[in-house]
């Protein structure tokens, strides 16, 4: 729906504007000199966690990690806050207070922001960062060859999903919402170091889905080993049990035409491959000649280090084994 919105809508061509939204981008891209160009970027949701500060720390964490997926470095972030008159103001304080410390975290200050009354609480950023223009990391740029490697676990939303249905307690989600709360600062310093040629952070439309504008915008195949991504403790068995997101369905079928081989591999593994994530890691595509050292530097960080696709010739698809 959105993309038959967008179609409608008049294309820019300003000579400064090196990524908008055409290829589905994590954040748009405007030189301002040889130098330096502004990475932009806007996320915000209702809260998955029942703590505020966490919910928080999540939803500042995954607006930022925009600027990182395109090489750039955070400067600024806006709040962007609807917020129930008929809950208790230390909410929103902590809400508050976790994005703060997230942005910080990140070398970055808030700035301001706005807010509305609304019937549910929703926070978010809007976040500005520079990179240098040269060493924009787009999700174009894939390259027969490339290795990619995905630096944190899916199934964020399998596991929100079984807590809001109390199949899990807090215990057991906690390590998730760490997970959700961690920059992708780290990731995006070692994949500039390596030379990525491509690069997106795993949020709203899945691994498959964000996959798949790097394939379209790349115009390669993306040869995929399940077997080698990583997924969060208990949510295949989760997703084998039918507990998923009510996005996932959408998602398959918007990235069903560009699928191959997802009839040969179990149920379960394909509902994680779909399953929306909130602040998920970074994919990145790196040259065949950097992809050790890269997955070296990765599992240095504390990262997930595997090497999970490579780039290959071929129709615009993804092929999954």
């Amino acid at each position: 729906m959105l993309a038959d919105v967008l179609e409608s809508l008049p294309k820019s061509s300003h000579p400064n504007l090196l990524v908008d939204m055409s290829t589905a981008d994590d954040a748009g891209v405007y030189r301002l000199d040889d130098e330096t160009a502004l990475v932009q970027t806007v996320d915000f949701f209702p809260p998955i966690v029942d703590d505020p500060y966490d919910f928080g720390r999540i939803a500042a964490a995954n607006a930022l990690s925009d600027i990182y997926a395109m090489g750039g470095r955070p400067l600024t972030a806006l709040n962007i806050v609807g917020f129930p008159m008929s809950m208790p103001t230390w909410v929103l304080t902590e809400v508050l207070r976790g994005g703060a410390d997230v942005v910080t975290a990140a070398g970055a200050v808030v700035v301001g922001g706005h807010s509305v009354k609304d019937t549910e609480l929703k926070f978010g950023v809007a976040a500005t960062g520079i990179v240098n223009p040269n060493r924009v990391v787009a999700n174009t740029g894939a390259q027969i060859g490339d290795r990619l490697f995905l630096t944190k676990p899916l199934g964020t939303g399998i596991m929100s999903t079984a807590l809001k249905r109390e199949l899990i307690d807090a215990a057991a989600m906690q390590p998730v919402v760490e997970q959700m709360a961690t920059l992708n600062r780290a990731a995006a310093e070692i994949m500039t170091a390596h030379g990525a040629t491509a690069a997106t952070d795993v949020t709203g439309f899945g691994f498959l889905g964000h996959l798949r504008e790097m394939v379209l915008g790349s115009g390669v195949a993306i040869d995929v080993d399940t077997s080698s991504i990583p997924v969060l403790d208990g949510a295949l068995t989760l997703a084998d049990r039918g507990v998923v997101t009510g996005g996932s369905k959408e998602t398959h079928r918007v990235v069903e035409p560009q699928l191959r081989g997802h009839d040969v591999i179990a149920t379960a593994m394909l509902e994680v491959l779909i399953d929306p994530q909130t602040s998920g890691g970074l994919l990145i595509a790196v040259p065949t000649e950097s992809a050790q050292a890269c997955g070296r530097a990765l599992a240095a960080a504390g990262l997930t280090s595997a090497e999970i696709a490579r780039v290959v010739a071929g129709e615009p698809e993804i092929r999954l084994r």
